[in-house]
């Protein structure tokens, strides 16, 4: 006697693979969308490795893609033009040390503590590369810095101190502002110096001890910026970094 189709095992049949077919063009989709990401990542890459080198006006198109080994029709898949690159690789570079820097504050409680350990590290970071911190002084004002990344942790971390009353300013606008200066000021100034003292290796040396001697009083001045005294300021300046690790860039 023949079989009788069973309607309800054929629904469940099709269903079945609907499903598997679904989750082959996601896989699809998943593979296309990672292998994307890692050429974007690899632009990126390659562009700062050359603007280290010859800064960004000197940077070409074409030399981005053969250092990242990427067609150049492939360039525009991701990006419409060199600035459009260059603007991306701000928000990328900046956005990662954020992301860094709240993973390394992220267990203290003391606003004031969180503030002076992400200028230190910022100040840091900025000595052992000089890029960073050229693409940082270049940048700090622009509408993109401040909207993203270190500008808008430091608005965050400002507005926590102030609505719990650790910081204490009159006008927080321009408290904010002021404190971006002073921070991409010490920035430029510690640039310079250090450009100064490469001449041997003894200077070299000497400045390194007093990195994060710099790091600190800039700290120090910052909190003092948000309302603390300058003791109080000065010794949370001086506290010793999370333990965890050096922040880097990514």
């Amino acid at each position: 006697m023949p079989e009788v189709p069973n309607p309800r095992a054929s629904r469940r049949h099709d269903l079945a693979a609907l499903i598997a077919h679904r989750e082959s063009d996601n896989g699809r989709h998943t593979r296309g969308a990672r292998r994307k990401r890692e050429t974007r990542d690899r632009l990126l890459d390659a562009a700062f490795g050359l603007v280290a080198k010859k800064g960004m006006d000197g940077v070409t198109i074409n030399e981005i893609t053969e250092a990242a080994d990427v067609g150049f029709g492939s360039f525009y898949n991701h990006f419409e033009s060199k600035e459009g690159i260059f603007a991306a690789l701000v928000d990328w570079l900046f956005e990662e040390f954020a992301n860094a820097l709240d993973r390394l504050a992220g267990d203290l409680s003391d606003p004031a503590e969180v503030v002076a350990v992400c200028v230190r590290h910022t100040l840091m970071r900025a000595y052992r590369e000089p890029v960073w911190g050229q693409l940082l002084i270049s940048e700090g004002f622009s509408t993109r810095a401040l909207n993203r990344g270190l500008g808008q942790r430091l608005l965050r971390d400002s507005e926590r101190g102030i609505s719990e009353r650790r910081f204490v300013v009159a006008d927080p606008l321009m408290c904010l502002i002021s404190v971006i200066g002073t921070i991409l000021a010490a920035i430029a100034a510690e640039l310079h110096f250090a450009a100064s003292s490469k001449r041997t290796v003894t200077a070299r040396k000497m400045l390194r001890s007093s990195e994060e001697r710099f790091a600190e009083r800039t700290a120090a001045i910052v909190l003092q910026a948000f309302g603390l005294k300058r003791v109080e300021a000065e010794r949370i300046a001086r506290r010793p970094l999370p333990t965890g690790s050096e922040v880097k860039s990514g």
